[in-house]
């Protein structure tokens, strides 16, 4: 129903999922080494740890082939993981070639995400992690104030939400996004990756200062606790930045008004 999925078997044992055979990677994978992960904004969704280093429950919308929930489910005993992943096609791949399973503490959930917050409880989750990519942007019912709003509903008062898109030259919606997420949310930091074209928002509720160092410092601790085999730390104090201000030129983003595709 949501088109082709392509996996392929690449150099140096990496297994690959693509949404169609000549677009974007959506994962990545050494097989039989889950503690492998291959890019760097990856590892930079995992900042959210740091502010919330020890998450009862976490919600991540969109799976790919699950590489972050799988490594996240090993590394954070103690959290509860709900996935949920539009295409049940997705879930299934996932399941027979990329490791992904579920168990007491790791669920997969076929449907909209959307839809899925809009339905939870208030301050249902600690962390939400927004990773839904299309074969050449994020879902534009994904990007709304709108939405946004039932992801903070979502959040517990001292949450985080962490957000992968793409960079203001590959994204049409860059700088609404932008707009949108500090209209939604009393913080937003924004974190470069080294080598890549996303960008990674962290968002939190509460209005305070995101400081690098501090939260840099946080990560560099929770990188040597979990036995990560990257520093976390010094990721966030090469790409992080705070957002810019306020741009009254540019408009938010609301349902009804953003447009699907390019």
């Amino acid at each position: 129903m949501f088109g082709t999925l392509v996996v392929t078997d690449e150099m140096d044992g990496m297994r690959t999922m693509r949404f169609g055979r000549n677009n974007a990677t959506q994962t990545s994978i050494k097989v039989g080494d889950p503690d492998h992960l291959q890019f760097d904004y990856l590892k930079l969704m995992l900042a959210g740890f740091a502010p919330q280093p020890v998450p009862r429950r976490v919600l991540m919308i969109g799976l790919g082939g699950g590489a972050l929930p799988v490594f996240m489910h090993r590394h954070f005993r103690e959290t509860q993981i709900d996935v949920v992943e539009i295409d049940p096609q997705v879930i299934s791949v996932a399941k027979q070639f990329f490791g992904f399973n579920e168990d007491s503490r790791m669920k997969a959930h076929a449907g909209d995400g959307r839809a899925f917050i809009e339905r939870a409880a208030a301050g249902s989750y600690d962390m939400i992690i927004l990773d839904a990519f299309g074969s050449t942007e994020v879902p534009a019912h994904l990007i709304t104030l709108e939405f946004l709003g039932a992801v903070r509903r979502a959040l517990t008062v001292e949450g985080v939400v962490v957000s992968n898109v793409w960079q203001r030259r590959y994204n049409r919606h860059y700088d609404g996004m932008l707009r949108t997420y500090q209209e939604a949310f009393g913080s937003l930091a924004v974190i470069q990756t080294p080598r890549e074209v996303n960008t990674i928002f962290l968002a939190q509720p509460q209005a305070q200062t995101l400081n690098s160092s501090e939260l840099a410092a946080r990560a560099r601790r929770l990188s040597v606790e979990k036995t990560f085999r990257f520093n976390l730390g010094w990721l966030i104090e090469w790409g992080m930045q705070p957002a810019r201000d306020k741009s009254p030129q540019v408009p938010v983003l609301r349902d009804g008004v953003v447009t699907p595709g390019r």
